[in-house]
C-alpha cells in the first residue's frame, strides 16, 4: 500500500532531498513551505526524476494556526509519515535587550512550534500502528550554538517526550541530528570557501555531508525496517560528537 509523507520546508535543501528519496521510494509525499513556487519547482523536477506524480505542494507557514488547520483540513484522512524539516536561524540586526528577545522568540518559534502545531493538527490521522515522526534536529542541539542549539535542543526533548507518549500506539518519533551541510539555505548566504574549510577541519571524517545522506537516515527512520527504534536523536555529522547515547 502507497504511504503518504509529509515533508515541511520540502522545497530546497534537505527538504527537498527527503521529498526525492521517500517519492522515489514509492510513496506519495506532500511538501509544505512559504515560498508556491519553489514548491512547484520542486515537486515538478522530482516528479519528473521519478517518472511519476507522487510529489505534491501545499504553501503554508507552519508557524500560523490558521496555516496549519487549513493543511491539515485538506489532507486525507490517513497520513503515515510526518517529517519537521522547517527551521533555521533567525537574525535581528538589534542588539538591544528588545532585540535579543525577538531573535530567541522567532528562534523557538520556527524550530519547535511548528513542530509541535503541525503534530498536534495531523496527530488523529498518522496510521496506528506504524505512522512515524522524523525531526530534523542539528549538531548544533548536542554542542551548543545560542538561540539555534537551544531550540534545537528542545526539539530534541520534544521527541523524547512525544516519543514515550505515542510508543504504545505503535507510532514512531526520532529525531536526526545533521552536521555540516553546507547545500542548503541554512548556509546559502555564509557558504563562502573559508568557512567550508573551516566547517570541514572541525568534522573527523574530513568532508562535509551531503542532503541525500540526511534523506538516507530519514527515509530509514521513516521505514517499517525502523519500528523498534523510536525516542532517539541520531547524529549524522561526520563524528562532531562522538560515543553520545
Amino acid at each position: 500500500m502507497t504511504r503518504l509523507a509529509v515533508v515541511t520546508g520540502g522545497g530546497t535543501g534537505i527538504g527537498r532531498a527527503i521529498a526525492e528519496r521517500m517519492a522515489s521510494d514509492g510513496d506519495r509525499v506532500v511538501i509544505v513551505g512559504r515560498r508556491a513556487d519553489v514548491l512547484d519547482e520542486a515537486a515538478k523536477e522530482i516528479n519528473a526524476q521519478v517518472g511519476a506524480d507522487r510529489v505534491f505542494t501545499w504553501p503554508a507557514d507552519v508557524t500560523s494556526v490558521a496555516d496549519v488547520t487549513a493543511l491539515a483540513d485538506g489532507l486525507p484522512d490517513h497520513v503515515d509519515v510526518l517529517v519537521h524539516n522547517a527551521g533555521g536561524s533567525v537574525t535581528v540586526d538589534d542588539e538591544s535587550l528588545a532585540g535579543t528577545a525577538r531573535r530567541w522568540i522567532e528562534t523557538y518559534r520556527l524550530n519547535v512550534v511548528s513542530a509541535v502545531l503541525l503534530t498536534e493538527a495531523l496527530l488523529p490521522r498518522l496510521t496506528r500502528p506504524g505512522g512515524r515522526i522524523v525531526a530534523v534536529s542539528s549538531v548544533a542541539s548536542l554542542k551548543g550554538a545560542g538561540s539555534y542549539g537551544a531550540a534545537k535542543a528542545a526539539v530534541n526533548n520534544w521527541v523524547t517526550d512525544l516519543a514515550g507518549q505515542l510508543a504504545p500506539e505503535g507510532i514512531t518519533v526520532n529525531a536526526v541530528a545533521p552536521g555540516f551541510v553546507p547545500e542548503t539555505g541554512f548556509w546559502d548566504s555564509r557558504r563562502t570557501d573559508a568557512l567550508i574549510a573551516d566547517r570541514v577541519s572541525k568534522t573527523p571524517v574530513g568532508r562535509p555531508g551531503t542532503p541525500a545522506e540526511i534523506a538516507a537516515l530519514v527515509a530509514h527512520l521513516a521505514s517499517a525496517e525502523a519500528g523498534f527504534t523510536t525516542g532517539q536523536v541520531v547524529g549524522i555529522h561526520g563524528g562532531m560528537v562522538l560515543a553520545r547515547l
